[in-house]
């Protein structure tokens, strides 16, 4: 009992404070508590322990497990909340949360909701997706699924493991009256990082419907699925949100707006929203602002942002350099390239990524420098990946090389030999060196080996509703005239002298020629939005494709962007392009 009073009278000075002690190595608490009182059993106090123990050793997981483990041992009759301390701090070792899993059921105790969400975001740390799987129909089992601790996790657990479909199942099997904002905002954040733009933003309409109100978890995801679509509009929507809801403040809420704004080629309004919250010293923020300038190739707003960010005592990453890099590979320039990579190394004493010689890789051979291009790739350390050689594949059919196309090719197909894109590129260079035996043999090696061509699709938005047109479309609505202006655009390009040269065919007639361009997703996408009052006069036309536009529709757009004086945005797989008066930001390198 002695030993008892000791401990509570001074409980405030030995029991672990979550403010102000978790910047402290949670040993000395620990030491402090064991030297004062070496009988002490407060079971409050060695769950505190557990927690900061786990806190500390996020860096490093598993460095703090035998204290861990040691602080459990000394709990007198563990309750739920001990074991649930215990699972929480887990994180980094699947066989100690097998164990003490299997040391819980042979007690008389059953896992609460806050245990099975622990378990679960365990799961999901580890990718132990069949542990994972036990736990969802244990939680069945216990009728505990629909609660919004065990369906977030399992909304996290699921997108993790790349389902989508089942996050999804997971929100909707919960009634709405489970519902609260931490699970909506999962389900929201869950589909965005899956690439399912088009649900995230119907979890958010829904979550907001339901009188929820956004948190800054649910406005960051939805900023990064509209910012996948590039939809300029919702990103106005979501800032409106978070303004009404002052979240426009929060540092994450910043960067995706910046990040929604620079990828739908907004950088003007992404712009203004970093000026008004460069005060938040967040280095992420600052690389998102350069990154939009990059995705246009404005590299002397990019070197801005650079030199203002130093200037504000921040240390530049290795984000800000792939970055800057980005900004002078798509603007073309080689020299600025290969400055910056030496400066990332020799000045600010950063190894560049195989991402940062990408980059380098990519421009040299865009400008025709093959040789360097190589010699890069053989000096440098890493391995070279696919996206290594596809550029260098591009970069073939940029400057008509058929022959080292189908070298670079081969090193594609080597690493992945179903990779569709390698066959669809090398196909296309073939068929504009107008070598139709080798198309045909290309075509025959994909059907061989049953790899199938993705299907393009394009989509633009129009008064806040986004229009998906797939390759060859006949569903939409207003099909018949959309085609109908299709033909009306191409007639008018065909009067200022240019018939566009479609080589994946031999294809004659002028009405041949436009089926074949109207097959493109892009073209359908852009007839659709020069419809009588589909978007108003002079407003820039966006349009995202999900694949590289082809060489006719690039020179097509170009056309058609001096005939009709409208600003048209694409942003396709590689880069944006900017359609204005007859040119293309991208100076035909893409």
């Amino acid at each position: 009992m002695e030993g008892v009073r000791c401990c509570s009278s001074s409980s405030s000075h030995n029991h672990p404070n979550s403010h102000n002690d978790k910047n402290v190595d949670p040993r000395v608490i620990h030491a402090r508590n064991l030297r004062t009182c070496p009988n002490f059993v407060d079971r409050f106090f060695h769950h505190r322990i557990i927690s900061l123990y786990s806190f500390n050793s996020k860096p490093e997981p598993n460095s703090h497990s035998s204290y861990i483990h040691r602080s459990f041992s000394l709990i007198p009759s563990p309750n739920l909340v001990s074991w649930t301390s215990l699972i929480s701090s887990l994180s980094g070792s699947y066989l100690s949360l097998l164990h003490f899993l299997s040391m819980l059921r042979t007690t008389s105790l059953l896992p609460n909701h806050r245990t099975l969400a622990s378990l679960l975001r365990t799961c999901t740390s580890l990718l132990a997706f069949p542990f994972g799987l036990s736990l969802h129909a244990f939680s069945f089992k216990l009728s505990l699924s629909e609660d919004p601790f065990v369906g977030s996790s399992l909304i996290s657990f699921y997108a993790k493991q790349g389902s989508p479909e089942d996050s999804l199942r997971v929100f909707y099997q919960m009634s709405e009256r489970q519902w609260d904002a931490v699970c909506c905002s999962a389900a929201v954040v869950a589909l965005a990082q899956c690439y399912r733009p088009d649900d995230a933003m119907d979890v958010l309409v829904r979550m907001r419907a339901s009188g929820f109100k956004p948190t800054t978890q649910s406005l960051s995801g939805a900023l990064r699925a509209a910012a996948g679509m590039a939809a300029l509009e919702q990103c106005r929507v979501i800032h409106g949100c978070a303004l009404v809801g002052g979240l426009d403040r929060f540092a994450v809420v910043c960067c995706a707006l910046v990040n929604g704004y620079g990828k739908a080629g907004a950088a003007r309004e992404a712009r203004r929203v970093f000026d008004e919250n460069a005060d938040i010293m967040n280095t992420g923020l600052w690389n998102a602002m350069m990154s939009a300038y990059a995705q246009l190739g404005e590299v002397g707003p990019a070197i801005e942002i650079f030199h203002a960010m130093e200037s504000k005592g921040m240390v530049p990453d290795e984000f800000s350099f792939l970055a800057i890099l980005s900004a002078c590979a798509n603007a073309g320039s080689v020299v600025d390239t290969e400055c910056w990579l030496m400066q990332m190394r020799n000045v600010y004493g950063l190894e560049p990524s195989l991402e940062h010689y990408t980059c380098l890789i990519r421009v040299m051979g865009y400008v025709g420098r093959f040789e360097d291009a190589k010699r890069i790739v053989r000096e440098m350390q890493f391995e070279p990946d696919a996206a290594i050689w596809r550029s260098l594949l591009m970069a073939c059919g940029h400057h008509g090389k058929a022959d080292m196309a189908r070298t670079m090719a081969d090193r594609i197909l080597a690493l992945d030999p179903n990779d569709e894109s390698a066959y669809v590129i090398l196909a296309r260079i073939y068929s504009c060196a107008r070598r139709w035996d080798e198309v045909a043999e290309v075509r025959k090696m994909m059907r061989d080996r049953g790899v199938k061509k993705e299907g393009g699709r394009s989509w633009i938005e129009v008064q806040h509703e986004v229009h998906v047109f797939m390759a060859g479309d006949k569903m939409h609505e207003r099909i018949q005239e959309i085609y109908a202006k299709l033909s009306e655009l191409l007639g008018k390009v065909k009067n200022l002298g240019h018939v566009p040269g479609w080589k994946e065919a031999s294809l004659d007639s002028d009405k041949e020629i436009e089926e074949a361009m109207g097959y493109h997703s892009e073209m359908l996408a852009l007839a659709f939005g020069l419809l009588d009052g589909v978007t108003p006069a002079g407003k820039t036309l966006r349009i995202v494709k999900n694949l590289r536009i082809c060489m006719d529709c690039h020179m097509v757009f170009k056309y058609i962007s001096r005939t009709v004086q409208r600003e048209i945005l694409v942003r396709d797989v590689n880069r944006y392009h900017l359609f204005q008066d007859g040119t293309c930001s991208c100076g035909d390198i893409w």
